[in-house]
């Protein structure tokens, strides 16, 4: 049997520390992430005014995000992780640059809402290339780390968390004063993510077993790798559902805290600060629970409460009240997103890693366009029924997720770092040889 070794340059755990070579990077580029993923819907709809538009600019974010995983898998196992964080978000600081400059020279009107669609659609695209190298160097460490798999991803988890926790918050509050120094910020957290990306490990490609699936293959390997693996399928089909409420959340908020609620833009981001403190909590609570009750227990737990409180978030009455049932589902998902990550951290195979890592994310973000669709087509009178309909969604489909995983081997037990690398990279499926 051959030794298994890293699918791609981005795929070694890093010789230096884990705080100067992979947790700044990330920290850094995950701020960057919020702001651009919770604060560009608010520009919109400050620039606009127009709820219909705001969830145009909210699809419109998201389909080059969805379009550009087939690319950015294949590039970051074929360039490294380090490269590609470095030109994505180098591109998108010069880009965000540009356009604050352009919105203060272009008076309101139809040619500054063109530009700022624009800008959330291309922002998008960027996003994602550094969003899946920093993915890609944290589920390849955690593998290779010395304690259990999900104690990494815990700390990943929590670094994103946190950076929703402060981008949101701050980009509502500066664009109190205005869309242009919330773009500025954007813009600097931008070259900052471009500066650290250097620090991100970066190995040379080293030799695969014959019958694996090429690095940068493309999504064809990952398609067949993840057929090849029923506990990520399922659990990826289960989370897809969850993210079309999630998503719909996040682009009707806007709408529901502004004019439903009667709050301000700063309101509206600091929902999201909240829900991110709360995750932080969730996530610590998770962390030690993993080692009681396993990752089909947390799971289990994760999706009731997910799925109770997406079915009262339709109901509030109040601005509190979606708060406290918006903070409750999204702290539930940090549960379901640790479960994710550790299961395709030591189920994926090293030799086709980077394409599958893609293809997973790219099938959990495709309902992030479709959210903003549906809002952009859903009436405000009736956009509680689609709350609702999503939601009653989502719980049929968690049901069914961990129904259907209750048994199954790779959610009774936490892999311990090496040995997940180890199993992970004994057998390459059949589904995955080509």
């Amino acid at each position: 049997m051959y030794e298994a070794q890293p699918a791609g340059r981005h795929a070694a755990a890093p010789e230096g520390g884990l705080l100067r070579r992979v947790y700044a990077p990330r920290a850094c580029d995950a701020l960057a992430y919020s702001m651009a993923t919770y604060a560009m819907p608010l520009v919109v709809l400050a620039s606009t005014g127009s709820a219909s538009l705001t969830g145009l600019a909210f699809a419109l974010e998201w389909i080059p995000r969805v379009a550009a995983f087939g690319v950015a898998g294949a590039l970051v196992d074929r360039s490294g992780a380090a490269i590609v964080c470095f030109l994505a978000s180098l591109a998108r600081a010069v880009l965000v640059a540009g356009a604050a400059v352009a919105l203060v020279l272009v008076p309101p009107g139809t040619l500054a809402t063109v530009l700022v669609m624009v800008l959330a659609a291309v922002t998008g695209a960027l996003t994602q290339f550094s969003f899946i190298a920093n993915e890609a160097v944290g589920a390849i460490v955690s593998r290779h780390s010395d304690g259990p798999t999900h104690k990494v991803q815990s700390v990943l988890i929590g670094i994103d968390q946190t950076a929703t926790l402060i981008g949101p918050a701050l980009g509502g509050v500066l664009l109190l004063t205005g869309p242009t120094w919330m773009l500025a910020c954007l813009s600097l957290l931008s070259f900052l993510s471009a500066g650290l990306a250097l620090q991100t490990p970066s190995t040379p490609l080293r030799g695969t077993r014959p019958g694996a699936a090429r690095p940068g293959g493309g999504l064809r390997e990952g398609w067949q790798t993840l057929r090849s693996l029923p506990p990520l399928r399922r659990l990826v089909a289960g989370l897809a559902c969850s993210n079309l409420m999630l998503g719909l959340l996040q682009s009707a908020s806007p709408v529901l805290v502004e004019h439903r609620f009667g709050r301000s833009p700063a309101a509206a981001g600091a929902l999201w600060s909240v829900t991110a403190a709360a995750t932080l909590i969730a996530v610590a609570c998770c962390r030690a629970a993993l080692d009681r009750l396993g990752l089909w227990g947390v799971g289990i737990i994760s999706s009731t409460v997910a799925a109770a409180a997406c079915l009262a978030v339709s109901e509030a009455p109040s601005y509190s009240g979606y708060t406290a049932l918006v903070s409750l589902f999204v702290a539930a998902d940090g549960g379901l997103t640790i479960v994710l990550r550790t299961v395709r951290s030591q189920v994926i195979p090293p030799a086709a890693f980077g394409t599958t890592l893609s293809l997973t994310i790219l099938l959990l973000l495709l309902p992030y366009p479709l959210a903003g669709i549906v809002l952009a087509v859903t009436p405000a009178a009736h956009l509680t029924d689609a709350l609702r309909g999503c939601a009653v969604l989502q719980a049929l489909a968690l049901l069914i997720t961990f129904l259907r995983l209750r048994h199954d081997p790779a959610l009774q037990r936490v892999p311990q770092g090496q040995e997940a690398g180890r199993e992970a990279g004994q057998e390459v499926p059949e589904g995955a040889r080509r």
